[in-house]
């Protein structure tokens, strides 16, 4: 089964709602317009119930299909990027500093046209929850939405998710049971010393070079204390210290980045980081803080969730254009949250060659949009069928 006929027909009307959203782009929690015109259209299609306000801007909408059934959830995020775009297309962001660089327009779009088709069709039981999401790339609204109780307060059973990927050709879906997104860590170091002037760096405590021991030290993790098989990644992405070329600094500091899969790994992490810190500290007579901020969990597929989506997947896409062994990536997603709270899947979908996500150059490829809603359609279809002789053309 390709491209359902009934959401290829909506096309020229899905890319007219994704320039729009493209055009006028929203951060974080403050989704306001974008939730308004996500609210006009489910209005229009006849949704049964709109909820607004959740995670602040955030909203879940209800579907109700023919006869009873459990509850499926599909979630897009919606939050866009502070990013100065530079595509120079028609649509191109009309606020200056924020763009759609992830595609969270195309992700919207694509459920809007899935609530358009199931609206209309009602081709399954039960009911199905439409979650649209603010702040996955900046503040957790997925965590957010889970905790103010979306699945116990709309009954939500399993829930699923997409995200368009440009480095996957056009319309093909990747998948993987078990973890696919990285869990990912934040370290913050401080080290404090006795500034002076660089002629007599005898009378002074040094941080910069306590600094540099601490961050070379930290390189060694990945080498000497997890298994090579095991995938992880430590990067070091700020050094800060001095205001002057002649100056040794009373402070130096370094942020890094820390993605892995396991919580046992994030743990050595934590403790041998910790380590490194304090031991380097009393080597070179420095005080040292370390913060080890958590951010997002990994986000792991649930095996069966995973194996059934695929099998979706190849009847949208065909089947060799889906991949239900992908290799893991290294990125985060909110969508983590809810996996953690019911099963289900998460998937990556192709949009073709073109600039990367989070790229000022990046744009969402409206043709790949009827392919992600007739995913999601024939998804709710497959999972809560209609009893025998039910349902209408």
């Amino acid at each position: 089964m390709p491209v359902l006929n009934r959401i290829a027909g909506y096309a020229a009307e899905m890319t007219g709602w994704r320039r729009h959203l493209h055009q006028h782009p929203e951060l974080g929690y403050d989704c306001h317009e974008t939730a308004a015109f996500i609210a006009a259209r489910l209005a229009e299609f006849g949704v049964d119930e709109i909820h607004p306000g959740i995670a602040k801007t955030g909203l879940v909408a209800i579907l109700n299909g023919q006869g009873p059934g459990g509850t499926i959830g599909l979630r897009a995020d919606m939050d866009a990027l502070p990013m100065v775009e530079v595509t120079g297309l028609p649509h191109a962001s009309t606020i200056p500093g924020r763009m759609h660089a992830c595609g969270h327009d195309g992700h919207v779009t694509m459920l809007l046209g899935a609530a358009k088709y199931l609206a209309e069709t009602r081709n399954f039981s039960g009911r199905v929850a439409l979650i649209f999401q603010p702040a996955e790339e900046d503040g957790g609204g997925g965590e957010v939405m889970v905790r103010e109780g979306i699945m116990d307060r709309f009954g939500i059973d399993q829930v699923y998710g997409l995200h368009n990927e440009p480095a996957i050709a056009f319309g093909m879906f990747h998948c993987t049971p078990g973890a696919l997104a990285a869990a990912v860590d934040t370290l913050h170091v401080t080290v404090r010393g006795q500034g002076g002037h660089g002629a007599t760096p005898h009378v002074c405590v040094d941080p910069i070079v306590a600094a540099l021991a601490m961050i070379a030290a930290v390189q060694t993790i990945l080498s000497r204390n997890l298994d090579a098989a095991a995938q992880a990644v430590i990067s070091v992405t700020q050094v800060n210290a001095g205001s002057a070329s002649n100056i040794i600094p009373e402070a130096a500091s370094f942020v890094a980045t820390i993605r892995s899969f396991d919580g046992a790994v994030q743990a050595m992490f934590k403790r041998r980081l910790s380590e490194i810190v304090e031991g380097t500290a009393l080597a070179y007579g420095v005080q040292a803080e370390m913060v080890y901020e958590a951010g997002y969990p990994a986000t792991v597929n649930h095996a069966a969730n995973a194996a059934f989506a695929t099998d979706i997947a190849r009847e949208i896409a065909g089947p060799d254009a889906v991949n239900d062994d992908c290799p893991r990536k290294m990125w985060s997603e909110d969508f983590s949250y809810m996996l953690q709270a019911r099963p289900g899947a998460f998937l990556l979908l192709g949009q073709g060659a073109g600039p990367g996500l989070h790229n000022p150059g990046y744009d969402f490829n409206d043709e790949v949009a009827p392919v992600g809603a007739s995913f999601f359609a024939r998804l709710v279809e497959r999972a809560q069928p209609l009893a025998l002789g039910g349902g209408k053309d």
